[in-house]
């Protein structure tokens, strides 16, 4: 007995098994569409863990200034610019930009040292310094970072907001 195939069957039978090419290519470029469609109107918001983030390197930074007061026997200012949402470090010129979705607030003392302050927090070679608040924020969540003027400790708070 002698099987008998033919081509035209075994084409079709082939055929029907897999996609082909074109039709792989056309769901790429329909879901590439959609994706570009779709992913601007996705809202690009600080999340509380990187708001936590921003509120630590903060405190970093000010701990690094404090610490370049004492060991250089330096004074140090920290520049805080709530209206440019900068915070630059005195002693090494290190800087962090805040996105324009958080809130940056700073509460200083205008008066340090028998000169005036009001943009910065300023560390002494004794350890103390002028002091001060750096308040970081987001709708229903928020960070404060206080400087002791005491001791020039800082400290991380976070705070539960409406």
């Amino acid at each position: 007995m002698a099987r008998t195939t033919l081509p035209a069957a075994r084409a079709e039978a082939v055929a029907a098994g897999g996609f082909a090419l074109i039709e792989i290519l056309c769901v790429l470029a329909i879901i590439g569409l959609l994706a570009g469609i779709i992913l601007p109107a996705i809202p690009r918001t600080t999340t509380r863990a990187k708001l936590e983030s921003y509120a630590v390197e903060t405190a970093a930074l000010l701990k690094a200034d404090r610490n370049a007061a004492l060991r250089r026997q330096i004074q140090v200012a920290t520049q805080i610019d709530a209206a440019a949402r900068l915070i630059r470090s005195g002693a090494t010129g290190r800087m962090i930009r805040i996105p324009n979705d958080v809130s940056l607030q700073a509460m200083l003392a205008s008066r340090c040292a028998d000169r005036n302050a009001g943009r910065s927090i300023e560390f002494f070679p004794s350890g103390m310094s002028c002091g001060g608040v750096v308040t970081l924020a987001r709708p229903g969540m928020g960070f404060e970072v206080r400087v002791n003027w005491l001791t020039g400790g800082v400290d991380i708070v976070p705070q539960k907001l409406l």
